[in-house]
């Protein structure tokens, strides 16, 4: 019996060895759970373009396994995501966007900046292009004659008519023309009665043409009973 009680305890003994080397404990499973999900959710992060959400759920992840080589992947993913956005959005005329873009992928990748130098390049001549027109508009807006009735940042500005002086209102229209000209202006005669139309569009097109015969004048007539004649002048947009 003794012999047989020996190999039945030692066979016993090994098989609870052999079933704790072959099981897994349940905190180590959890942890790979928990990685696997992590990693899922970074990948679908990546693949609906919600760039700042997958980079904060790379750096968790590098920040809890930080020599684990295969993030690198999701790294180089995530900076070419951006590389990209940075081109798109940069094609769209959004500069600054472009440049923030950019930026992030830099910091993904700084050993490979010949990937972004493409990029950059065309960021730096966009924004070169954007200072040039803002300088030739500045240029332009200051040699323009000083406006006489008008708010040039204004959407329109509303003139009243002295009807009852003749020389008070040619000088009105005279002033009225000049602006009409220098700041490309589209002109609504509002008037109580539709005979003030025609004249005050008579007098009005004469001093434009005066001033530039080219000018295309256009002219809007609206008979409201209850005002004074008056102009409303519009800048054309850009």
């Amino acid at each position: 019996m003794k012999p047989f009680a020996s190999r039945y305890l030692l066979l016993v003994a090994f098989s609870l060895l052999l079933g704790a080397c072959q099981s897994t404990p349940p905190a180590a499973t959890e942890a790979t759970d928990a990685r696997a999900t992590a990693i899922t959710q970074l990948e679908q992060s990546l693949a609906s373009n919600e760039l700042a959400t997958a980079e904060d759920q790379l750096a968790t992840l590098q920040a809890q396994s930080p020599n684990d080589q295969s993030l690198e992947q999701y790294q180089r993913q995530l900076a070419e995501a951006y590389l990209r956005r940075s081109q798109i959005v940069l094609q769209k005329g959004d500069v600054n966007a472009a440049a923030t873009a950019l930026s992030r992928a830099r910091v993904l990748m700084p050993k490979a900046p010949a990937l972004t130098g493409g990029v950059n390049n065309a960021i730096v001549s966009a924004r070169k292009a954007e200072l040039d027109k803002a300088e030739a508009d500045l240029k332009a807006a200051e040699a323009k004659p000083q406006a006489k009735v008008i708010d040039p940042t204004a959407e329109s500005t509303t003139v009243a008519l002295n009807l009852n002086d003749m020389a008070k209102l040619r000088r009105q229209l005279d002033a009225i023309a000049a602006d009409v000209v220098n700041y490309q202006c589209d002109v609504s005669i509002q008037a109580p009665r539709t005979d003030d139309y025609p004249w005050l569009a008579t007098l009005l097109t004469k001093r434009v043409k005066k001033l530039d015969p080219d000018f295309d004048l256009k002219l809007e007539k609206q008979i409201l009973r209850n005002i004074p004649a008056q102009m409303v002048l519009s800048p054309r947009k850009p």
